[in-house]
């Protein structure tokens, strides 16, 4: 079967990029409330409260996710903006307060490390996703296949662009870096949503492709890590074995792979719901890099990542005693009144702040340049290629779902049908904040993000 005719395989395609097949039950996919009121009026009662954020949202199923279940543990959440940057930067918070020297990088991961160990291990592969490296990416894999996926549905006038666009990315993205087909990374994507065995379903595509890189070496992030060298705690220079190659591609794969997807969406679906923004985008692609910020402080897909307290300390007036479970619930922090005004407002308009949407500190995500990349060059290319893009009318207004993984569950789109073509034209991340003189920016006429009652 042809890369294309996969593309076309909508069915499939609809199957594994569904964010409400069971696959996403651990991690509270079901959950469809409006969560912010509750985070607001935390965060407006006080920085830190014992407890995680599931439990203030009355969800009382079993969830599993970065710093849970723990049920040994206490566990206390920060929701203000300062107190969750505290702890992403503070190293008496850390990923894990169990380390096991001899671990293995597969066993481990580097977002279980802390300290010299994870400085190392996370040097190998910065380089390859610094700023400087998005024309890379852009030229590599995520140029070709943003118009691919284009091509395989702009004759149509209508699609959802959750399975259709915003999955298929990110995942085609990393895998192609990998040296791996469309067809073989929907596999490893079977796998994830069926068995769970998608580790061993990677190693079977990637052990070959390891050892050829390790003779013939290509353009591409295997042979950046059959190449690197890492000192170990006794000053040993060494290069990775096929085991932690593996293992890096894995953590790659799964932190790359779904985070964007759902953040591509949330943006696709604020943006055509606010026509001064969309407006603003079309006429200048630039725009886009405040549109995506913005999306990511307003609604971030992963709303809370956790730290462990590794020693007693006073967080925020609370006494967290040594190995309790912190969960920073960013998505409460970046809506945090004190920095932004009107903070519950999409507003791409407002001045860029830093905000941690992407994480902070010595963890801050490794991909996230990449990430903005496919989804500027993503949203740019739905703009120039199919004129009229709006939401649709006649679909079930979309909704967000999930409770530690959040995303839309359909991004239902119309446009004018027609083989409209245009070159690529890579969008720039050296720009500074583009100005406009702009109202406030109001919600489109009968649209909205839908929330259940």
């Amino acid at each position: 079967m042809s890369d294309a005719d996969v593309l076309l395989d909508r069915e499939r395609m609809r199957r594994l990029f569904d964010l409400r097949s069971s696959v996403y039950d651990s991690r509270g996919g079901t959950y469809a409330d409006d969560p912010y009121p509750t985070f607001n009026h935390l965060r407006d009662c006080g920085p830190v409260h014992p407890g995680t954020p599931h439990e203030a949202l009355g969800w009382t199923g079993e969830v599993f996710f970065q710093g849970l279940p723990f049920p040994d543990r206490p566990h206390f959440s920060a929701y203000d903006f300062e107190t969750c940057s505290t702890v992403f930067k503070d190293d008496r918070f850390r990923p894990t307060d169990e380390p096991r020297p001899g671990e293995s990088m597969l066993d481990a991961g580097i977002l279980s490390m802390h300290g010299r160990r994870h400085r190392a291990y996370r040097t190998l592969v910065q380089p390859s996703f610094v700023p400087g490296r998005a024309g890379w990416w852009l030229e590599r894999w995520i140029s070709t296949l943003v118009a691919r996926l284009v091509d395989s549905f702009e004759g149509e006038g209508r699609v959802d662009l959750n399975p259709s666009f915003c999955a298929p990315i990110p995942l085609l993205t990393i895998t192609g870096s990998f040296g791996i087909s469309i067809d073989e990374a929907l596999d490893v994507r079977a796998a994830v949503t069926s068995d769970g065995r998608a580790g061993d379903v990677l190693g079977r595509m990637l052990m070959p492709i390891i050892a050829a890189r390790r003779e013939d070496p290509a353009d591409d992030l295997i042979s950046v890590l059959v190449d690197a060298e890492v000192i170990d705690d006794d000053g040993v220079v060494h290069r990775l074995s096929d085991e932690e190659v593996l293992g890096f591609s894995f953590l790659l794969l799964a932190a790359g792979s779904g985070t964007t997807w759902k953040q591509m969406g949330i943006t696709i679906l604020a943006l055509l719901s606010h026509p001064e923004a969309l407006v603003a985008a079309r006429d200048k692609p630039d725009f886009l890099r405040s549109v995506i910020e913005e999306s990511l402080r307003w609604m971030p897909t992963d709303p809370v990542f956790a730290r462990f307290a590794v020693q007693d300390v006073t967080l925020g007036g609370v006494r967290i005693p040594a190995g309790s479970v912190v969960h920073a619930c960013l998505a409460a922090a970046n809506r945090d009144p004190s920095r932004w005004e009107d903070p519950d407002r999409f507003d791409p308009f407002r001045p860029l702040k830093p905000h941690l949407g992407f994480g902070q500190g010595p963890h801050i995500c490794l991909g996230m340049h990449v990430a903005k990349a496919e989804m500027a060059h993503g949203i740019a290319a739905l703009l120039r290629r199919l004129p009229g893009l709006e939401l649709d009318r006649n679909a079930p207004p979309p909704r967000m779902i999930g409770l530690y993984e959040r995303g839309p569950d359909a991004v239902p789109v119309r446009f004018d049908a027609g083989p409209v073509r245009f070159d690529a034209v890579p969008v720039r991340f050296d720009a500074g904040p583009v100005r406009f003189d702009a109202g406030p920016v109001r919600a489109g006429r009968g649209w909205t993000i839908a929330e259940p009652p």
